[in-house]
């Protein structure tokens, strides 16, 4: 029996044929993947936390971006979390945003095992990251991974709602309250009732 073994793709074809296609994907360093759509609560939060990176950056070097600036990570994986920030200057046309320093994911139900396990070691494989932020959208709660050298193990601690998000090497600190500000889930929903 013969089995055709598929052509691992280059990322030049990648960002060539992603650019054509309706939905978004990642590239895993072999093949695209899809990226599957969040709720409602996940574009929430995502629009508290830009907002509160864009705010607190503002008339700085660091800058965010949102969930269309790709990051390269090992074997020439191309991830887009849900943002990032950067205090290296950049070309806007460019496909990989160099000098990422923090990366924030909020979690879809799908997307847990691969945030939490894959991409937790992609990106402590690439040196500028610092911080890796894992913002639940079921509930309050994020997990914060962070080191201070490339070389370092990242140090982990969970952050509730009494928490701040500090991120001392872009200057700045975030209430996690302002990241899930008027945002209700459904566990809530059922107590008030």
């Amino acid at each position: 029996m013969n089995i055709a073994l598929r052509k691992s793709w280059t990322q030049d074809e990648f960002f060539s044929w992603a650019q054509s296609q309706e939905i978004r994907y990642e590239f895993d360093g072999f093949q695209p993947v899809a990226m599957t759509g969040g709720t409602l609560n996940h574009n929430r939060i995502f629009g508290n936390l830009f907002t509160g990176l864009k705010t607190r950056l503002r008339g700085g070097t660091c800058v965010p971006l949102g969930p269309d600036a790709g990051v390269e990570t090992v074997n020439d994986a191309v991830r887009y979390p849900d943002a990032l920030v950067t205090c290296t200057k950049f070309d806007g046309g460019a496909h990989k945003v160099p000098g990422v320093v923090v990366v924030f994911e909020v979690l879809s139900p799908t997307s847990g095992r691969i945030d939490r396990i894959v991409k937790v070691r992609e990106y402590a494989a690439v040196s500028s990251i610092r911080r890796y932020v894992i913002l639940e959208s079921t509930s309050v709660g994020l997990t914060v991974f962070e080191r201070g050298e490339a070389d370092e193990i990242w140090r982990t601690t969970v952050l509730t709602a009494e928490d701040v998000l500090r991120m001392p090497e872009i200057g700045i600190e975030i209430p996690v309250t302002d990241i899930y500000e008027d945002i209700t889930f459904p566990d809530q929903e059922d107590a008030q009732v």
